[in-house]
């Protein structure tokens, strides 16, 4: 198996740990630890489990308060991670795969969340006495945020190796004739 083939397996492998990982911590919050009714479970002083259902996009952003726009809103999200998996597949580096794969199973987990529930299950809520850096967020929240940030980073940081030929003797003497 050459290494892009083994790279993109190791994208699905990780797009789908982070999948099912997603949903088995928001499966908890709903049932074992009955996050809805109980509101806030307080886990450290500056992390609870707050209960929110997010009806948006990123940060609120596009809410669906109709069952149209709930469905439009998933046949959105899912054409965008669509259009990720195909450029997952596209890619060549490693970093690039992973980094993919991590805003495809984050974003795979909050499409079934919007499908199944009318609304992306949230309950991370990181906080420093009432400052909140951060809204109530998910695993799935994270890893897209993650992926996405490690792909600008790698877009702003990296250099093409072709984009300008090692410097050689041959390539001095032929620049100074």
């Amino acid at each position: 198996m050459n290494s892009g083939k083994r790279y993109h397996l190791q994208g699905i492998m990780l797009a789908s740990l982070i999948f099912i990982a997603d949903q088995a911590v928001k499966y908890a919050m709903i049932g074992p630890l009955a996050l809805k009714s109980r509101g806030t479970i307080h886990i450290m002083p500056f992390f609870d489990f707050t209960w929110a259902e997010n009806r948006g996009v990123s940060m609120g952003m596009l809410t669906a308060d109709s069952d149209t726009q709930r469905w439009m809103l998933v046949g959105m999200t899912a054409v965008i991670a669509l259009i990720v998996a195909i450029w997952m597949f596209r890619e060549k580096l490693r970093g690039d795969v992973l980094a993919l794969a991590l805003v495809l199973g984050g974003a795979l987990g909050n499409i079934v969340d919007r499908a199944r529930f009318g609304y992306v299950v949230d309950y991370a809520d990181l906080h420093f006495g009432t400052f909140r850096p951060f809204f109530i967020f998910n695993l799935a929240d994270a890893c897209i945020t993650i992926g996405v940030l490690i792909l600008l980073a790698r877009a702003f940081l990296m250099r093409d190796k072709d984009e300008s030929p090692p410097e050689t003797d041959e390539n001095l003497e032929t620049n100074n004739a």
